[in-house]
């Protein structure tokens, strides 16, 4: 999302026009759309999400949570394709199980050339890749 797009949702549920979002801004503007969420609830959330301590959500809290979100969503994504990656659970990517998906993709690799890719992005020297290790190589 843009910064642009940002601000026009603190504008949507503010609805005093003070730029931040207060429990009660929050509480109603959900209610409006079909959502549910009370205000204690809502008073939860704010102080949960409130970066400076003022009770309401400003433009940064709005971006540093859906950035987070984002984030989340991206480890989760890494963490289903490091899994496909490792054939036998372990935990890591051995050249063995590398050969074997790289196979799946189309593409033929030898053991020693799935070694020799392992060996590019193996921080620690052990020979395979921990999901850090695939995190790191998939930047």
């Amino acid at each position: 999302m843009r910064s642009e797009e940002y601000e026009r949702v603190v504008r949507y549920f503010d609805k005093d026009g003070d730029g931040k979002i207060s429990a009660s801004e929050l509480s109603h503007r959900l209610g409006q759309m079909g959502g549910k969420l009370l205000l204690n609830e809502a008073e939860v959330a704010v102080e949960a999400l409130d970066s400076n301590g003022d009770g309401l959500l400003d433009l940064e809290d709005l971006i540093k949570l859906m950035e987070e979100d984002d984030e989340e969503e991206k480890l989760k994504d890494l963490r289903q394709a490091f899994g496909m990656y490792d054939e036998d659970g372990c935990g890591f990517i051995t050249p063995k199980g590398l050969k074997k998906m790289l196979k799946k993709l189309g593409e033929s690799k030898s053991i020693d050339e799935c070694r020799v890719m392992i060996k590019h992005f193996d921080i620690n020297g052990d020979g395979v890749l921990s999901c850090e290790e695939f995190r790191v190589m998939m930047k």
